[in-house]
C-alpha cells in the first residue's frame, strides 16, 4: 500500500514538472516571438552596417596593388590626419561653448515656465519647442538665408543705422553663428525634458522651503536644481554626443560659407567626403570608427567626473 501511493505522488510530481516545463517553454517562445523583430532589424541594420564598416576599416585600397590587409594602419594614419585631428578639436571646442549655453537656456526657460501658471504658459512651451520639431536640413536652410549678406535681412536692418551687418558666415564668426543655429535647435527639446523632471517635484517640498524663509531664487536654486541634476546629467550626455557628431548644419551652410567651411570642417564631414566624394571606404570607415572612439572617451570622462553614489561607473 505504502509502495503504491508513493508510486502514485511520484507520477503526480512527475506530471506537474513537465507541465510547468512546458508552460516556461511557451512563455520563452513567447518572449522570442515578440522579441524577434526587432531583434531582425537590430542586427540588420545596426549590427550589420557597423561590423561591414569595421572590417572595411581593416583594408586598403591602391590603384596599383588593390585591396590589401592593413590591420590598424588607417587607424593610425587617421589619428596622425591634420585634417581629423583639426576637427575633432573643432568639435570638443564646439561643445564645451554651445553645450552650456543650451542647458542654461533650456533650464532658465524650464524654470520660467513651471514658476509662472498663465494662459500662455501651454502656448510659450509649445513655440519654444516648435524648433526641434522642424527638419535640421530647413533649419539651416533657414539660418542661411538669415545670415546671408547677399539677401538675408540682417543687412538691410543694421543698414537703417548705419552699421555694417556681422558676417557669420566668416571665418571669426561662424563658430558663434553655428552655436547660434544648434541652440535655437535644440534648446526646447531640452527644456520639455527638464520642465517634465520640474513637474515630477512634491510641492511640499516648495510650501516646506516658503514656510523656512525661502524666496523663489532660492527655491529655484536650492531646491529645483539639485532635484533634477539626474535629468540635467542626461541632458549633457546626450547633448555631448550628438555634438561631437556635428554634420548636418554645417554640411548645409558650407554652401554658403564657401572657403569657411571645409569639407574636413568636422570629423563626420571629413568621412563623409573620404567615402562618398573619393570613394575611399576604407579611410572613411577608420575615420568613422575613430571618431567614436573620440565620443566614447570623452563620454566616459564626463561620466566618471560627475560619477555619483550607486553610478554603475563607481
Amino acid at each position: 500500500m505504502t509502495l503504491l501511493t508513493e508510486k502514485t505522488e511520484q507520477r503526480t510530481e512527475d506530471t506537474t514538472h513537465k507541465a510547468h516545463g512546458k508552460a516556461r517553454l511557451r512563455e520563452h517562445l513567447m518572449g522570442w516571438l515578440f522579441v524577434g523583430p526587432f531583434g531582425i532589424v537590430f542586427l540588420a541594420f545596426l549590427i550589420a552596417p557597423l561590423a561591414y564598416a569595421l572590417y572595411l576599416s581593416l583594408f586598403q585600397k591602391k590603384l596599383i596593388g588593390g585591396t590589401s590587409f592593413v590591420l590598424l594602419d588607417n587607424y593610425a594614419k587617421a589619428f596622425t590626419d591634420p585634417s581629423f585631428l583639426s576637427g575633432a578639436w573643432f568639435v570638443i571646442r564646439f561643445s564645451l561653448v554651445a553645450i552650456p549655453v543650451q542647458i542654461l537656456v533650456a533650464l532658465a526657460t524650464a524654470l520660467i515656465l513651471d514658476a509662472v501658471t498663465t494662459l500662455f504658459t501651454r502656448f510659450s512651451r509649445l513655440m519654444i519647442f516648435l524648433p526641434y520639431a522642424i527638419p535640421t536640413v530647413i533649419g539651416a536652410v533657414m539660418w542661411g538665408f538669415l545670415y546671408s549678406k547677399s539677401f538675408g535681412p540682417l543687412t538691410d536692418v543694421f543698414g537703417l543705422f548705419g552699421a555694417a551687418a556681422p558676417d557669420f558666415f566668416s571665418s571669426d564668426l561662424i563658430f558663434y553663428g553655428l552655436v547660434n543655429v544648434v541652440t535655437w535647435q535644440w534648446a526646447g527639446y531640452y527644456m520639455i525634458i527638464i520642465y517634465a523632471a520640474l513637474q515630477g517635484i512634491d510641492p511640499a517640498l516648495y510650501e516646506a522651503a516658503r514656510m523656512d524663509g525661502a524666496g523663489r531664487w532660492q527655491i529655484a536654486l536650492r531646491v529645483k536644481i539639485p532635484l533634477i541634476t539626474p535629468a540635467l546629467l542626461l541632458i549633457l550626455v546626450f547633448s555631448l554626443i550628438g555634438t561631437l557628431q556635428f554634420f548636418n548644419e554645417p554640411q548645409i551652410l558650407r554652401y554658403l560659407a564657401a572657403g569657411t567651411i571645409g569639407p574636413d570642417f568636422t570629423p563626420n564631414m571629413y568621412a563623409y567626403q573620404q567615402a562618398f566624394k573619393l570613394a575611399n571606404f576604407n579611410y572613411g570607415s577608420a575615420i568613422s570608427f575613430a571618431l567614436g572612439g573620440v565620443v566614447f572617451v570623452c563620454v566616459y570622462a564626463f561620466l566618471f567626473l560627475t560619477r555619483k553614489r550607486r553610478s554603475f561607473l563607481r
